[in-house]
């Protein structure tokens, strides 16, 4: 049996945080960890607090017309969450448990409306929006629903259409103890939402992500349906390796359950049902049963993080105990001698940098000008007629060529280059950082402070700054498919039915060319400043909390004599180092 589903798993989290209440509540402890200190301890222990006691939640993302909503309905067998919607009117929507469903909308002044379900209906929800005083923050649904019982469901906005609600929707899912994730088979894996995996889902790991491929219905043949369900795994693979990809219908699937009109059966029907059938099989057994484990480790993940925060404060200002005030003042105009060093060699690595970028932005170029030379000699050979005269390639399957060739290859050879020199601007970084900790003595200075706390300048140099710096997502919305491409691309698009497609593209090749060339230079320069701001606001961040740490250190034994410190830091110590041996009985 798994040690985090039981009763003693719960009961340790309980125990451990009745000991951080002694440290937040006693007040020669708080008054020496200082107030600040205090006071994130209680936002943490308020977080955790709310994620032991609410639902199991289940969020659903996706761009918008993926038929997020369609695939809820199917889930619960009735018409719950409000779908046909448009950009204006969506709202986020909380579906939980309650015997008497109703509906509320919550407003961002906190006020909360009580509606029909009838008004959550695209037109009636616009008029009502229009007579608020504050924004829909979000509708509170409730439903007496079986599966209801066992979680809460959240329905979300499209994903990079609301722009306003991104916040919102990244707090959701960050508190989100499962991902259903909805893509269409009729927009196979866009740019953003392959960006939108890589960037927001895989970096929080979590325990259960199912990547639901929807409209399958609309797919004309089983031959379609695997070459669709080939790519969406393939690619979900490489991003997502834990997801589970299932091929589906929401629409289907509600109008079965609904006894409605199902749509036409073009022979697949019996795949997307049995899909389906396997998804809500997944969702019962790997979730709603083990729906308490998934909970408890996430939990035990933030009491963990508040221990470990208070343990390293205790050390650094324990150590600080053993000093007198003169010792502490040298420590002090010893940290600003290293801070003044430390800003002085970064601001040396910064023209090194911009080299580096320089460097790697010629060598894109040169790489995309030789992949847009094949292009244009590909597109050049599907002209070609045979001995007969006639064509070589259909126009169907030029368009296809067309199509799948500009905007899948093109994206593609542009994100290689990128994530190229991803890779050697992480090498460079991590080479500078090790100059940096030689030549300032980093890890002297670390070992003698017995820094623990994260939020110190000197710890761990050689990792922080590669990690802390380039792991962080660097690069603004030029990351994604270049947009001066992507209107190119609409424009030959639009035009292909009137004319030839190949002569257009031929026609606009140097356009695209150009415009892929010049947004290469733009990541670039994104790539740079970003990546030195980064190292800035990492500096200005560790310096700062590092001399607030001192002049923490300063005032407590102004107050107090360094035996009565020591004191209360030692039985501070003690608690803690008994929360510890709890947490050890856990594997990460």
């Amino acid at each position: 049996m798994d040690i985090y589903n039981n009763v003693s798993a719960a009961e340790d989290i309980e125990t451990i945080r009745s000991k951080m209440h002694i440290i937040m509540e006693d007040k020669e402890i708080s008054g020496v960890l200082g107030s600040d200190f205090i006071e994130e301890l209680k936002s943490w222990d308020a977080i955790v607090e709310k994620r032991s006691s609410e639902p199991f939640t289940l969020v659903i993302l996706g761009e918008f017309k993926r038929g997020k909503s369609t695939i809820i309905n199917a889930l619960l067998g009735k018409e719950l969450a409000p779908s046909n919607v448009s950009p204006e009117t969506y709202t986020i929507n909380e579906i939980s448990y309650d015997p008497i469903p109703k509906v509320e909308a919550v407003l961002e002044n906190g006020d909360r409306r009580i509606l029909t379900f009838r008004d959550i209906t695209r037109d009636r929800l616009k008029i009502k929006m229009r007579l608020y005083p504050s924004k829909i923050a979000y509708l509170d649904i409730k439903d007496n629903a079986e599966i209801l019982k066992e979680m809460r469901i959240v329905d979300t906005p499209g994903l990079s259409d609301l722009e306003d609600l991104d916040k919102q929707v990244t707090e959701y899912l960050v508190n989100a103890d499962a991902i259903m994730y909805a893509t269409s088979s009729l927009l196979p894996f866009s740019e953003t939402e392959q960006i939108y995996l890589a960037s927001h889902i895989q970096p929080q790991r979590f325990g259960m992500l199912y990547i639901l491929v929807n409209m399958m219905d609309a797919l004309q043949n089983r031959t379609d349906v695997d070459k669709i369900m080939r790519r969406f795994r393939s690619i979900s693979g490489r991003i997502v390796p834990n997801a589970i990809v299932y091929g589906i219908s929401g629409v289907d699937e509600f109008m079965r359950k609904t006894n409605g009109l199902r749509p036409s059966d073009k022979g697949t029907r019996e795949f997307y049902e049995t899909q389906f059938l396997q998804f809500e099989l997944s969702l019962k057994r790997d979730i709603i049963m083990q729906k308490d484990i998934i909970r408890t480790k996430r939990v035990f993940t933030m009491v963990e993080h508040m221990v470990s925060e208070t343990y390293a404060k205790i050390r650094m200002l324990s150590d600080m105990a053993e000093m007198d005030m003169r010792s502490i003042e040298n420590k002090t105009a010893e940290f600003d001698e290293k801070c003044s060093q430390l800003a002085e060699a970064l601001a040396e690595v910064k023209p090194k940098l911009h080299l580096n970028v320089i460097e790697m932005q010629q060598e894109a170029e040169k790489w995309m000008y030789e992949f847009f030379a094949k292009l244009r000699q590909s597109m050049i050979e599907c002209r070609q007629k045979d001995e007969n005269g006639q064509d070589i390639f259909a126009a169907e399957d030029i368009e296809k060529y067309f199509y799948s060739y500009l905007m899948e290859k093109v994206g593609e050879a542009y994100r290689t280059c990128i994530e190229h020199h991803r890779r050697r601007i992480d090498q460079f970084v991590e080479n500078t950082a090790r100059d940096l900790s030689r030549r300032l003595g980093i890890k002297e200075l670390t070992e003698r402070l017995q820094n623990a706390d994260s939020g110190m300048l000197m710890r761990s140099m050689n990792t922080n700054v590669t990690r802390s710096v380039m792991s962080v997502k660097l690069f603004g919305t030029s990351e994604t498919f270049p947009p001066a491409t992507m209107s190119t691309f609409s424009i030959i698009l639009k035009k292909k039915k009137q004319t030839d497609i190949i002569d257009i593209a031929l026609e606009n090749y140097d356009e695209i060319r150009i415009n892929i060339v010049n947004d290469i230079k733009n990541v670039y320069q994104d790539i740079e400043v970003k990546a030195i701001q980064q190292l800035d606001d990492l500096y200005h961040h560790q310096a700062e909390v590092g001399h607030e740490a001192l002049d923490r250190a300063k005032q407590v034994f102004v107050d107090l004599d360094n035996k009565t410190a020591g004191e209360i830091l030692a039985r501070a110590n003690t608690i803690v180092e008994e929360c510890i041996d709890i947490l050890e009985k856990y594997p990460e």
